[in-house]
């Protein structure tokens, strides 16, 4: 039986191992949840229609959508390629489209990435609320960061690759080549979570007692986080996903940040020991959807 709520916005979260689908109202109560396992687009784009079509049957007709994708992916709206990914490691998906699973619903949509997503949400409802600019960055099976101005992600003629700046590697004290396919020892390749169990048989938070280990991730990290302190002076960053877990990484990152700067950016933001600059998500595994479903209303506005 549906409800008499309409404008519904269906979200996609589209991660490297599952996708999260939503339907929300316009105040963005969640009213129907899946999860699919990223497989194929063959495989799921047939899932995320099925999902979408039948929960509208039971809830109402939905408005508009909002996609937080891995990638990389065009987000250029004005590109004939938009919500196209382009160069994805990921199996099968380099040239698939989000047009061909939305487009029959006849609605609008935006796609972004799923950083810029986690952003968004943690901007309008968690840890970076009261940020004019904000950047979120995650490490977890890859590496990425969004950067918002006033709410809306910042990008140029693609979406930022922050995860592939190369951080400084003492390959003597630290002689792992790096994991990543196209760099080697980008950030990525040095500090997500497959390269993490390439190099050491184990993820972070299962080495956390090795402060050793513990500085040496937390060093690179820092590189990334003072190199958008000078690049975008951001009001606050943003450090999620599965690696960032692990016991006294967020600590090492602070320090090191520190470090780095060596007092060069005084300003009141930068707070005694970062604790209220460099900070966790606070909406945890939610923010990705969370800010899906923002996109879903900045369609409907920009429509």
């Amino acid at each position: 039986m549906q409800s008499q709520n309409s404008g519904l916005i269906g979200a996609i979260e589209a991660g490297g191992t599952k996708f999260i689908c939503a339907l929300a109202q316009s105040d963005g109560t969640i009213v129907a949840r899946a999860r699919i396992d990223t497989r194929t687009p063959a495989e799921c784009f047939p899932d995320l229609a099925a999902f979408f079509r039948e929960s509208s049957e039971a809830h109402g007709p939905i408005a508009a959508f909002g996609v937080a994708s891995f990638g990389p992916i065009d987000i250029d709206p004005t590109s004939p390629a938009y919500g196209t990914f382009t160069t994805t490691p990921k199996p099968g998906w380099q040239g698939a489209r989000f047009h061909d699973v939305l487009d029959p619903f006849g609605v609008p949509f935006v796609v972004d990435t799923d950083v810029n997503g986690a952003a968004l949400g943690e901007y309008l409802h968690g840890a970076g609320q009261g940020a004019r600019t904000l950047a979120y960055t995650t490490i977890g099976t890859g590496v990425g960061t969004g950067v918002l101005r006033d709410g809306r992600s910042m990008m140029g003629f693609s979406h930022y690759e922050m995860g592939h700046i190369h951080p400084n590697h003492d390959r003597v004290a630290d002689p792992f080549p790096g994991w990543c396919p196209y760099h080697g020892d980008c950030l990525e390749g040095l500090v997500a979570g497959p390269g993490i169990i390439k190099r050491w048989g184990k993820s972070l938070d299962q080495l956390a007692g090795d402060a050793d280990k513990i500085e040496l991730i937390g060093g690179y990290i820092a590189d990334l986080a003072a190199d958008l302190v000078l690049m975008h002076m951001p009001d606050r960053l943003i450090f999620g996903g599965g690696v960032m877990k692990a016991p006294g990484l967020i600590e090492a990152v602070r320090r090191r940040t520190l470090a780095r700067l060596n007092g060069y950016i005084r300003h009141p933001r930068l707070d005694a020991g970062l604790e209220t600059y460099i900070v966790g998500p606070a909406l945890g595994d939610d923010a990705g959807i969370t800010g899906a479903i923002a996109l879903g209303h900045q369609a409907l506005a920009d429509r």
